[in-house]
């Protein structure tokens, strides 16, 4: 193993919802091992602070407004990004978003929102994208951030994590189609994760200066039903993104990898008053 086989160096990467969160840690991250990074970004702000910080670390950027509810608008991106660079090497579906409700005080604009987010952006994303990838030659890599809840039940977040199961079974069927010519085809799955948005960051630039800070009760609630203690941090979702981008994972596709502290392994199974592990809230 050689640290080269983590470098993406001459590749490009296309990154929906780049501007914060998990999407701009994605962005990053790859940035810092060599690839040149266009994203897509509903906040113009966040789009050009995601770009102003891959130029600092030397590499090209291309900011993109734009909304990947909007099919065509998405589609533009893309062909914006061959347009700008010549190839398109790594497709990251990140953009996403819930928010809790109950299943049926949801109406029809709700679900097909939701829908619209969180999966049919990922197929027209990977519709897009892929032929790019097809049409150079040189395989390419295809990166799909779903949740762990699209793996478990989610009472207030039905429809969220039907898309998000969805796109987990999309990823082992496309990773099949796209073998032939050496499309691997991955997903990684967080749970709780800390992002601008969780920390009231909800507009504007991102700001950790803004961002609340945490109870100490919520802290202990994390703590007890997450095995390793806390809760995610964006940029190790970015360090697994640029390991499935990487020759490092040639061998890997159809993969959904939890990367949750530990909390799918669990299922229910939380830390009580003792810090021994039971099944469920103590008696």
């Amino acid at each position: 193993m050689k640290n080269s086989d983590l470098d993406l160096t001459g590749q490009v990467a296309f990154v929906t919802g780049g501007g914060g969160g998990i999407g701009r840690a994605i962005a990053l991250c790859m940035a810092d091992m060599g690839a040149d990074v266009a994203i897509i970004e509903v906040a113009p702000e966040r789009c050009e602070q995601t770009a102003a910080m891959i130029e600092e670390r030397g590499r090209q950027a291309l900011c993109i407004p734009g909304n990947v509810m909007d099919v065509e608008a998405l589609q533009q991106a893309i062909a914006a990004t061959k347009e700008r660079f010549g190839r398109l090497d790594i497709l990251v579906n990140n953009a996403g978003g819930v928010a809790r409700r109950d299943f049926l005080d949801l109406k029809e604009k709700n679900w097909r929102r939701h829908i619209d987010l969180n999966l049919v952006s990922v197929v027209a994303g990977t519709s897009a994208a892929v032929p790019i990838m097809i049409e150079g030659g040189r395989g390419g890599a295809v990166i799909n951030v779903t949740s762990i809840e699209g793996s478990r039940a989610a009472p207030g977040y039905a429809v969220y994590a039907a898309c998000k199961a969805g796109v987990n079974n999309l990823t082992r069927t496309l990773a099949l189609e796209f073998a032939d010519h050496g499309i691997r085809v991955n997903t990684i799955a967080p749970d709780y994760t800390t992002t601008p948005g969780l920390r009231g960051n909800f507009t504007g630039p991102v700001d950790e200066s803004k961002w609340y800070e945490v109870s100490d009760g919520h802290k202990e609630s994390i703590a007890k039903r997450t095995p390793l203690g806390r809760p995610g941090i964006d940029e190790e979702c970015g360090q697994l993104a640029v390991f499935l981008a990487s020759s490092m994972s040639s061998y890997i596709t159809g993969a959904t990898i939890p990367i949750d502290g530990g909390t799918w392994a669990s299922s229910g199974w939380i830390r009580d008053s003792k810090d021994e592990w039971i099944l469920g809230p103590e008696a």
